[in-house]
């Protein structure tokens, strides 16, 4: 009699649900890419109006993944929906990206943003020193410290989800309570020339540049050059509003998925967006905007927290940083293995990967999930990836909900527990900002745009040869 082969749990509630969803949202983009954004758009209420562009392109999607994740509420997510939708290269391309950058890079980038900041207490793991070097590459030793909390989250979540959804749990809801708190004493601190100053001709979309003096020049923007700062400035927005799909990866271990997924992507989101546009009402209440724009290494959470806390502040904001980015790394860890796990069971990853171990967990998959994060911790390059990767992200957003519209021609009488909230108009919405985000892109931005997109393309070779090696398998 063959072995039973173990198979997921459905161990987690709507609560742990939401806080995958939110924990593996905010990482440290919330602390650190609304400079950028000042610099781009150059006003208070645009500032404002970025987030929440992309806070309503966020749950609108969100809540449109919630009927796939009725429809299909099992292990791999977004790699399935698109599998259904369109055909199984469509969903490979995805999880080829996923693998290669996505998922493995913003692992690697969150892993060095909580190393970063353990360096305001702990000036010996500075991203500024070399520990050693291996041929013309100079390791630092927070790129170690990267390492080490990826291993260590990895093993953590080997031994079976429940510590997984303990740590994740736990550390959300800390960081949502230490950002509420953030919001709030920055408000009660409000400076209320500071906020006049910011919100006078807030509505100006204009190109901002710091002079070495610390004065900022503006620059007006006229015509289409409005809209290439727009999609520059969502870069860091997206990116910050990113990984909220996690938790439909692991849709096997969800109790009651085909409800349980839909509502913790609605409040997840929500509640996210609510502490992002907050969290930058609250900036422009502390900060002058040419403060805001040339903050050090971008760090706009480390000046605001100053002028609140003083000279504390560094203290408090580093530590609610490394609890912020311990959690969604976690998150994100736990998530992302599910993916290939589900796309080996299809014969288009590695073999190994398809097996789950004696808690119910795909080990191997984790483990060379793991492998390659570190490979981008100590590459040093997964920053510019991520630059260039929110295009592709986009794309595959959009494809996937088409696929709804697709979806509802090809299969009308299939069982949707849950409908897609104001379908058809938000769906489509989304689809259309989602189009003029890229095209943008394209046209003011190329340098976002090609890298990622080739790194996609590159897993239609690779997609070929997977068919190859398991029709050669199977006959042989």
């Amino acid at each position: 009699m063959p072995e039973q082969q173990p198979s997921f749990k459905q161990s987690l509630g709507l609560l742990d649900a939401t806080m995958i969803v939110a924990g593996s949202m905010i990482g440290s983009g919330i602390f650190i890419v609304s400079a950028d954004i000042t610099r781009n758009v150059g006003s208070a209420g645009w500032l404002i109006l970025v987030w929440l562009i992309t806070g309503f392109m966020t749950i609108t999607a969100a809540v449109s993944y919630g009927e796939l994740s009725g429809m299909f509420p099992k292990a791999g997510g977004q790699y399935v929906y698109l599998k259904e939708a369109y055909n199984p290269l469509a969903g490979f391309l995805y999880g080829w990206s996923f693998f290669a950058v996505i998922q493995t890079a913003t692992i690697a980038a969150v892993g060095v943003a909580f190393s970063k900041f353990l360096a305001y207490l702990v000036p010996q793991v500075s991203e500024d020193l070399v520990a050693f070097s291996i041929g013309g590459l100079n390791i630092s030793p927070a790129q170690l410290v990267s390492i080490a909390l990826i291993v260590f989250l990895t093993f953590i979540n080997t031994l079976g989800v429940k510590g997984g959804k303990l740590i994740q749990t736990t550390f959300t809801v800390t960081k949502l309570l230490s950002l509420f708190g953030l919001i709030i004493f920055g408000l009660i601190m409000m400076k209320g020339d500071v906020w006049d100053a910011n919100w006078t001709d807030a509505w100006q979309i204009r190109n901002l540049s710091v002079n070495a003096d610390g004065t900022a020049t503006f620059t007006p923007l006229i015509g289409t050059a409005i809209l290439g700062a727009i999609a520059a400035a969502m870069v860091g927005s997206i990116f910050s509003s990113d990984a909220w799909n996690n938790v439909t990866f692991i849709a096997g271990e969800i109790k009651n998925p085909k409800r349980n997924i839909g509502l913790a992507l609605f409040f997840g989101t929500l509640i996210v967006t609510i502490i992002y546009v907050t969290t930058n009402v609250m900036y422009t209440a502390v900060l002058p905007l040419n403060e805001i724009a040339s903050a050090e290494k971008d760090r706009v959470a480390v000046e605001a927290s100053q002028v609140i806390f003083g000279n504390l502040g560094t203290v408090v904001i580093a530590l609610m940083i490394m609890i912020s980015t311990f959690g969604c790394n976690n998150g994100l860890i736990l998530a992302g293995a599910r993916v290939y796990y589900t796309m080996a069971k299809d014969g288009l990853f590695f073999k190994p990967a398809s097996k789950l171990n004696k808690f119910a967990v795909p080990r191997w998959a984790l483990w060379f999930q793991c492998l390659i994060a570190c490979a981008w911790s100590i590459s040093g390059k997964y920053g510019d990836l991520l630059d260039m990767i929110s295009f592709v992200v986009v794309i595959f957003y959009v494809m996937t909900i088409l696929g709804i519209f697709i979806l509802r021609k090809r299969q009308p009488n299939a069982e949707r527990p849950y409908k897609a909230f104001g379908y058809p108009v938000l769906p489509a919405l989304y689809i259309i900002a989602g189009i003029a985000f890229c095209v943008l892109l394209i046209i003011y931005k190329p340098q976002f745009t090609w890298p990622g997109l080739i790194i996609a393309l590159a897993g239609i070779p690779i997609y070929y040869i997977a068919v190859a090696t398991r029709k050669k398998t199977a006959e042989g």
